[in-house]
């Protein structure tokens, strides 16, 4: 037994060989028990707000707080081990207070370390956006459903700052009020910098105060080649996503969805269809009138489409073609339900023309041939 401890006192790199064990535990221990003892810990921070979880289940937040809670209990253990061994003097490094590789690695784990609790901040704030999310969900209106994203993504940035300048307060020493105060016009030309930032920040807060669109709604911005049309999905500090009808998400600039014009489709009360009918140049008057007639008489009887008159007429002549102007409107703002109606009315479009032995035209050029003069070409 004498001998162990003997042996465990031996000098080994200026540290006793006991020493060095200890820190080849701690570091093994580190490496197998963090995952157990990161859920163990995350299960013990739910059960602290699980008054308040509702329905979300406790896989949600462990999927949350893992990852950042095991990172900090592995710089935990990793101080606790390098906190047995000691610097040989033999290196000849600097002190922890002079400035050196010991100085500088303090500084680089106490900033990591820094960063790991804003995560763990991020992610709590991000599980108390979720609850907030379900419960916005079991209301009717849509304010909250758009107003949750946007407090969340504010409450991770108020975090986010607050870790930056308690870093630079507690690690490096920094007066935090007199670097604010001194910024003077060094700030000013950061925010002319940021002048497009700042103005999308502004867009965002009237949108949410003037509310053009909400989530959920289908929307037009813009004009020309510029426009864009799709779902809004999220509404960012910076931008406005919006999913199209073929899949693509796109970003928009708030600054831009307030500036130009702007069509919300699902405010619509009503959709307006509008296209002509064209039947061939030989289609008799009785016939056309007939059609005309039907055409009008059927869009009046249906429900979907008698909300506002039709507009059934005879328009005009084309090149090769009678041409009658069909204009109604469909009682619902859901573009699928409309072309739905739609669908449903060119059916019995083609009915009432097949009806009446009406033919549809199609673009025909006619040619007449010249008869063989008397003259020979070449006079």
């Amino acid at each position: 037994m004498e001998s162990l401890e003997r042996w465990l006192k031996q000098e080994l790199l200026g540290n006793s060989v006991g020493n060095l064990i200890a820190f080849a535990i701690l570091i093994l221990l580190a490496l197998m028990l963090k995952r157990v003892l990161s859920m163990v810990l995350s299960r013990f921070f739910y059960r602290l707000v699980k008054p308040d979880s509702g329905s979300i289940p406790v896989g949600d937040f462990i999927r949350l707080m893992r990852q950042p809670i095991e990172f900090l209990i592995l710089l935990l253990m990793l101080f606790l081990a390098f906190d047995r061994l000691n610097v040989p003097k033999e290196w000849g490094l600097t002190p922890p207070t002079e400035f050196g590789y010991r100085f500088i690695l303090i500084r680089l784990y106490q900033t990591i370390l820094m960063i790991t609790l804003a995560w763990i901040a991020i992610r709590f704030v991000k599980f108390i956006g979720l609850i907030f999310q379900k419960r916005a969900e079991l209301t009717e209106t849509k304010l909250d459903d758009q107003l949750v994203p946007f407090v969340r993504d504010l409450m991770i940035m108020a975090v986010s700052a607050i870790a930056f300048f308690a870093t630079l307060s507690i690690v490096f020493d920094i007066n935090v009020i007199a670097l604010v105060t001194s910024l003077g016009i060094g700030g000013l030309a950061i925010a002319l910098a940021a002048r497009e930032t700042l103005e999308n920040l502004f867009a965002s807060f009237a949108i949410l105060l003037d509310r053009p669109f909400i989530t959920g709604d289908t929307v037009t911005a813009g004009t020309g080649p510029n426009q864009v049309t799709g779902t809004v999905e999220k509404i960012g500090f910076r931008s406005t996503r919006l999913r199209t009808d073929d899949g693509s998400q796109i970003a928009v600039p708030n600054r831009l969805m307030i500036s130009q014009s702007l069509d919300n489709m699902t405010q619509r009360s009503q959709r307006r269809a509008k296209f002509f009918l064209r039947l061939t140049l030989d289609t008799p008057a009785e016939t056309l009138r007939a059609i005309v007639d039907d055409i009008r008489q059927y869009l009046d009887s249906q429900p979907e489409t008698s909300q506002s008159p039709a507009l059934i007429q005879f328009d005009s002549f084309g090149e090769s073609s009678l041409d009658i102007l069909v204009q109604f409107y469909v009682a619902t703002g859901d573009w699928r339900e409309y072309n739905k109606i739609k669908e449903t009315v060119n059916y019995r479009l083609l009915e009432i023309v097949k009806t009446h032995s009406g033919e549809f035209a199609f673009p025909s050029r006619t040619l007449y041939v010249r008869s063989p003069t008397a003259y020979p070409l070449d006079r």
